[in-house]
């Protein structure tokens, strides 16, 4: 009898963006689909569920598939029983860690497969497994990145206490709440994802226990990866050995250290990156600057509360000084809030890295924008022959920050951002340019 254990990590994958989505390649031996199965003391239940889940593949699965059992550390016969498994199936073999962990367990085994699609599911095969095959077909078509089943679906069938019920949907709350998320289970144990997102996306995964599979989904979603749902059908397991308490602590812990890496622009996203695929439809129009029309979008949402937030300073300065040094306070302040939101919502610019050249360019913008709208005044009162009326001043600086506003986003996008403009705003040309050259080699 024999069993597989890791002794070295994988070789690192190139920082870089992934190729446009296609059907995997498809060979006559090669497993397209690896099916992980982590256990911990499943003595009782893992042969059973193993030769359940092998007939099921056999009958219904139309490609090569393996299916690996990752032993995380177990001190019953389950080493012994996925030993005799992995001689007595041939598509079955069995991976033993000396270290406990799901998410361990997931990425040792994953990052070994050479099998263009990789999934998981809990040993308890809690989930019908009519929709192990919707759950990867997407995958395999190239269509979608990840796949994950979901327990919320409305036109899911679930059997399982209150208590469970609860606190599926709570979390669920709470990660569409604080980070966002819009994927409806992040819990449930039946999810797929493609080998090349594979390679990519697990280093950026910290956590190697329960909250694994959340850190994963959230990184890909943000990252812009298309993730497939499949409504299942799901019957509890009253002998689940889970530690809710414990695992409920684990993973707000793992909530909030998601949530700051993603607050200060810590984790690369951008090497997650998908061009678009071969349509004709997709591709970049000669003569049109890559994401200019996204950054007029964010760059006019961001303008238009800047000037909200302008003019309430101003007419608060206003109220215990003159209009010069009102104005020159307001745009200041407006101004370093624009340049942070621009910079960020707009350009697409995350981290630390270069945020106070950024600010001081911005200020310097700040300037020319002061210039006009003080300029503006100074003619108002030269024009005037009193004091100009608060509305008519308030008038004349709108204009005034319209003109600064057009140049601003010039300046903006040819000066104080223009590399990130570029690498945002152009990565699909930049992608898709490689790709064609690579298929005409």
């Amino acid at each position: 009898m024999r069993t597989h254990t890791p002794l070295e990590a994988p070789p690192e994958t190139p920082l870089q963006t992934l190729p446009a989505r296609a059907h995997v390649t498809v060979g006559r031996s090669q497993p397209v689909l690896d099916v992980v199965v982590p256990v911990y003391n499943e003595e009782a239940d893992l042969e059973r569920c193993v030769r359940r889940l092998h007939d099921h593949l056999a009958r219904t699965f139309p490609y090569a598939f393996r299916i690996t059992i990752a032993d995380n550390a177990s001190t019953d016969r389950t080493p012994e029983i996925s030993a005799y498994l992995d001689d007595a199936i041939d598509e079955v073999i069995a991976v033993r860690l000396e270290q406990k962990g799901r998410g361990r367990a997931l990425r040792t085994v994953w990052s070994m497969s050479q099998a263009p699609v990789l999934a998981y599911m809990d040993v308890d095969l809690s989930t019908d497994l009519n929709a192990l095959l919707p759950l990867v077909a997407p995958l395999i078509s190239g269509h979608s990145d990840l796949a994950i089943g979901s327990r919320l679906a409305r036109s899911s069938r679930v059997v399982r206490g209150t208590k469970r019920e609860f606190i599926s949907r709570a979390y669920n709350l709470i990660l569409r709440g604080s980070l966002a998320a819009r994927f409806s289970d992040a819990q449930c144990g039946f999810k797929a994802i493609r080998k090349d997102v594979a390679e990519r996306l697990l280093p950026l995964v910290e956590d190697t226990g329960w909250f694994f599979d959340t850190e994963m989904l959230v990184l890909a979603e943000r990252a812009g990866l298309r993730i497939h749902e499949v409504p299942v059908d799901w019957v509890d397991d009253p002998n689940s050995t889970v530690h809710i308490v414990k695992t409920a602590t684990e993973d707000l812990k793992g909530v909030w250290r998601v949530g700051r890496a993603l607050a200060t622009g810590a984790l690369p996203l951008d090497r997650l990156r998908r061009p678009f695929g071969d349509d004709p439809r997709d591709r970049g129009l000669s003569g049109v600057p890559g994401g200019l029309a996204r950054q007029l979008v964010g760059f006019c949402v961001v303008g238009a509360l800047s000037t909200l937030v302008y003019l309430l300073l101003y007419s608060l300065f206003r109220l215990g000084t003159g209009p010069q040094i009102a104005n020159a306070l307001a745009l200041l302040l407006s101004a370093l809030g624009n340049t942070a939101a621009n910079r960020r919502l707009t350009f697409g610019v995350r981290g630390r890295d270069r945020a106070m050249r950024h600010q001081a360019q911005g200020l310097v913008v700040f300037g020319i924008g002061l210039a006009l709208t003080s300029g503006s005044l100074a003619a108002l009162d030269a024009a005037a022959s009193g004091t100009p009326a608060h509305s008519t001043e308030l008038a004349v600086l709108i204009a005034a920050n319209l003109a600064a506003t057009v140049l601003r986003f010039l300046l903006f996008r040819a000066w104080v951002f223009p590399s990130e403009s570029r690498q945002n705003g152009t990565a699909t040309d930049l992608n898709l340019t490689d790709h064609d050259s690579r298929n005409t080699r």
